[in-house]
């Protein structure tokens, strides 16, 4: 079976809102700017440089530098640091959370894609700099989300308690899981390899920020990725003005809702609050609701009233934390960026804010989903092709698959059609029939015919189900080579750890990834490594 792809649409695994915005449907238009392809960019570009604050930049390039002082890092990372300061420089980014060990596989889709698209616009646009940028969700405070991630099908979890945002959460207790990990890996050299890259990057940093930068940096430094963390003061100043507009007008919540009602024939990703900003502190992060001529912190007995409020803002932003609403504005504030990379759930969250970021004049940025892949061994592709199934099969919903292979399979034709098309002949003689009697008659017509179509029905399950059956060998075959790519009938991308695949790849990973994905072509890709 050839080394492939499938359209993110015919994936099965979009929802209906990507489908259209991927397929760039006309009433889905005013909730985004320029759509992604190569082409746009250019005047991205252009509206991006005329509207954005550049005096920013010293700042961005001085929190880097600071935020950097204590890693070892490549010269082209320290390279595009500098290049930040320069005003025919942007950025493309992605975010993602400090997941424990990253997390699921699609933490290094997200950040190839950022990669990729950087080199491509570099060819194509070849006067301006384009830097890849990875925004830790430093300030989130969901730590169940994070505390845990999968190696081989076993769980492998952080038990710690963390109230606050998870940036700041110190590092202690993972020692024990270090061990826990370190049995389950073995003690191949790459194995060694993910031993030392655990140990150093979560046993040697006090704080999960400083970790999960390690953790990034070792991985794609080579490709230049700048790494940053947004829970810092001297960048929250350039958001004050934005935050006081949300504290005194709430313009967010009045402008999302508008857009929350042109979605309306969708599933809504969030809903915006009334204010959409926390407040925060090392081991707290609780919204901030108005009530009462005060503002509260949800949960505390902290209140202010406006004039205190607006002051601590002005004196101390770093405690003002954006909620999901507010936190793309944060980030096209303080960088010049082109492009948001995420996945289906966030680009539909973005999709609900492009009134907003009109409202407070800020320029919306390109959104571009993220690549997403599923690896097979040459030994899983080489089932597929004995077993006949395509990659597009292999998408397929379990049951839907099964019923289809049986259908394939069976000597004979499972499928009752013709028996219930002959049924309906001879009824439509019948009611022709009873027309010319009493309406009793017609009754008892139509009771007998859905009868016998529902005894056909019926006899076509059992059929399936007793073929099901006799060809139980080979679907079992089928099963267990989809359950092995898609590991709890989920995609393996938001199930498997990477360093599952490292471990039978070592080094050569990375590379292989980057090398593969083109981030333009909005695809699914399959990977034989």
């Amino acid at each position: 079976m050839p080394t492939d792809c499938i359209s993110f649409q015919s994936s099965g695994y979009f929802s209906k809102l990507m489908q259209d915005y991927l397929d760039q449907k006309p009433e889905l238009k005013p909730l985004y700017n320029n759509f992604p392809v190569l082409e746009n960019f250019e005047k991205q570009i252009a509206e991006k440089s005329a509207n954005f604050d550049h005096s920013n930049r010293t700042v961005l390039v001085d929190t880097l530098h600071k935020q950097y002082q204590n890693i070892e890092i490549s010269d082209l990372t320290r390279q595009n640091i500098s290049l930040l300061a320069l005003e025919n420089t942007f950025t493309i980014t992605t975010g993602h959370q400090l997941n424990l060990f990253s997390g699921p596989l699609y933490f290094l889709y997200k950040i190839i894609s950022t990669i990729n698209l950087t080199k491509e616009l570099k060819s194509k646009y070849p006067s301006y700099n384009f830097v890849p940028v990875y925004w830790m969700a430093t300030e989130d405070h969901d730590f169940e989300e994070i505390n845990y991630f999968n190696f081989k099908g076993k769980k492998i979890r952080w038990n710690a308690e963390s109230t606050g945002p998870v940036g700041r959460l110190a590092t202690d207790g993972l020692e024990d899981l270090f061990e826990i990990y370190s049995q389950e890996l073995g003690s191949s050299t790459n194995a060694n390899s993910l031993k030392k890259l655990f140990e150093d990057a979560y046993l040697k940093h006090s704080n999960l920020a400083d970790a999960t930068r390690y953790l990034a940096n070792t991985l794609f430094a080579s490709y230049g990725l700048v790494i940053i963390d947004a829970d810092d003061a001297d960048l929250k100043r350039a958001f004050i003005p934005y935050a006081k507009e949300e504290l005194e007008n709430q313009t967010s919540f009045k402008e999302v809702q508008k857009s929350i009602e042109e979605l309306a024939e969708y599933t809504v990703q969030v809903n915006p609050r009334e204010i959409n900003l926390f407040y925060i502190e090392d081991k707290l992060r609780e919204r901030i609701i108005f009530e009462n001529d005060k503002y509260w912190v949800n949960n505390t007995r902290i209140s202010f009233s406006k004039e205190e409020i607006l002051k601590l803002l002005e004196s101390n932003p770093e405690k003002f934390s954006p909620n999901v609403i507010m936190r793309p504005l944060y980030q096209e504030i303080i960088l010049p960026n082109l492009c948001y990379i995420g996945g289906g759930g966030e680009i539909a969250y973005w999709l609900e804010l492009k009134a907003f970021f009109d409202a407070v004049n800020i320029t919306f940025p390109i959104l571009l989903v993220r690549n997403s892949v599923l690896l097979a061994t040459e030994k899983q592709s080489k089932k597929a092709d004995n077993l006949n199934l395509t990659w597009k099969d292999l998408f397929s919903k379990s049951e839907n698959l099964i019923n289809e292979i049986t259908h394939k399979l069976s000597p004979f034709p499972i499928d009752l059609t013709p028996q219930k098309e002959a049924l309906e002949k001879q009824f439509s003689y019948l009611f022709e029939l009873a027309e010319k009697t009493d309406k009793s008659f017609t009754g008892a017509v139509k009771a007998q015919e859905v009868k016998q179509k529902k005894g056909l029905e019926n006899l076509e399950k059992r059929l399936l189900k007793a073929q099901k059956r006799k060809l139980a060998d080979q679907l079992e075959r089928v099963t267990d080579l989809q359950c092995e790519l898609f590991p709890n009938n989920s995609l393996q991308e938001r199930q498997a750890n990477f360093s599952e695949f490292y471990l039978e790849k070592g080094e050569q990973l990375i590379p292989l990834l980057i090398q593969k994905l083109k981030p333009l072509e909005h695809n699914f890709d399959i990977i034989i490594i």
